[in-house]
C-alpha cells in the first residue's frame, strides 16, 4: 500500500458534499476537517446539483431518515453518477425497520457508490432484509472478532459484489473489501463506540480518501482511512483513559488533526484475509 494518503488530501484540500444526519453533523465536518479536506453541508434541493458537480467525493448519510430527504438523497447520487463523483454511503440503522431497510436499498440500487461504510448489523441487512440493528448499533449477535472474522468478511465481500463497491464494515475488528480482497484492520479502542458520531465521522474520513483515489485505489483509500480513525482512537485513548468520554472526544479531533503518513504507517494493523 502507498504512504502519502494524508499528504495527497492535505495538498489536493478537496471539497466533500455531505448529506449527513442532524445528530453528528458537526463531528463529521471537523473530521473531514481534521485531515485536510473541506466540507459542505448543503441539503437544499436547489442546491444539491451545484454542490455535487463541485465537490470531489459526496457522503450520504441517512441517520436522520425523512420522506423528503429520500428523495434529495436520490437526487444527490443521480448527479454524482452523471459527473462521476464518488459516493460514500452509510446506512444508519438499517435493519432496524423494514422502512429504513427498504429505502437504504432502494437508494443503493437505483445508483452506484464508491464506498458503503457501516456497521455489522447494518451491512448484513442490505443481504438479509431486515436485520439485528438495535436503534443504530450493531447487534451483539454480530460481533467481529477473531472468531467471527471470517464469516463477517463473507458477509462483507457479498454485499460488495451485490453492489459493486468497496464495504467497510465496523466493529472490534474492521473489515474492508471489494469483490475479490479483504482487509482486517485492528486498529481502535472500545471508547470509540461510546461517543456519538465516530461512525458517521468515519464515513466523512473516507469520503476525503475516495475524493483522491482512482477507482484502483478505492479499496486501498477505505482501508487506510479506516486504520486512521483507528489510530486515532488509540491516541486519544492513551492520553485521556484518567479524564473520560469529553476529553477523550476533544483529543480525537486532534489526534486526527495532527495525524501524518508516517506515524499512521506505523501504526495501523492491517492486514489481508481470506474469505
Amino acid at each position: 500500500m502507498t504512504s502519502n494518503w494524508i499528504s495527497r488530501i492535505r495538498a489536493a484540500k478537496p471539497l466533500i458534499e455531505c448529506l449527513t444526519n442532524d445528530v453528528t453533523i458537526t463531528d463529521v465536518a471537523n473530521t473531514i476537517l481534521d485531515v485536510g479536506a473541506s466540507p459542505v453541508m448543503g441539503v437544499a434541493e436547489s442546491e444539491i446539483p451545484g454542490l455535487v458537480k463541485a465537490a470531489s467525493a459526496v457522503v450520504i448519510n441517512i441517520g436522520t431518515l425523512s420522506a423528503e430527504l429520500e428523495e434529495r438523497y436520490l437526487l444527490a447520487l443521480k448527479v454524482a453518477h452523471e459527473f462521476g463523483k464518488p459516493v460514500v454511503f452509510d446506512p444508519v440503522g438499517a435493519g432496524a425497520t423494514d422502512y429504513r431497510t427498504d429505502i437504504t436499498k432502494s437508494l443503493l440500487q437505483a445508483h452506484p457508490v464508491a464506498i458503503i461504510r457501516g456497521n455489522a448489523s447494518e451491512i448484513k441487512a442490505l443481504l438479509k432484509g431486515r436485520g439485528s440493528t438495535v436503534g443504530v448499533e450493531a447487534s451483539d449477535d454480530d460481533i467481529i472478532n477473531d472468531n467471527t472474522l471470517v464469516a463477517q468478511a463473507e458477509i462483507a465481500r457479498n454485499v460488495a459484489k451485490t453492489y459493486r463497491c468497496v464495504v467497510s464494515m465496523s466493529g472490534q475488528i474492521d473489515v474492508i473489501c471489494d469483490s475479490c480482497d479483504v482487509h482486517a484492520c485492528r486498529n481502535g479502542v472500545p471508547w470509540l463506540c461510546s461517543v456519538t458520531g465516530t461512525g458517521c465521522s468515519l464515513t466523512g474520513l473516507l469520503a476525503a480518501f475516495a475524493a483522491i483515489a482512482t477507482k484502483q485505489e478505492l479499496l486501498e483509500a477505505a482501508a487506510i482511512g479506516t486504520a486512521m480513525m483507528g489510530v486515532a482512537g488509540e491516541l486519544a485513548f492513551s492520553r485521556t483513559a484518567n479524564l473520560g468520554l469529553g476529553s477523550f472526544h476533544v483529543a480525537l479531533h486532534d489526534e486526527l488533526s495532527m495525524m501524518t503518513d508516517l506515524k499512521l504507517k506505523q501504526l495501523a494493523k492491517l492486514q489481508p484475509i481470506q474469505a
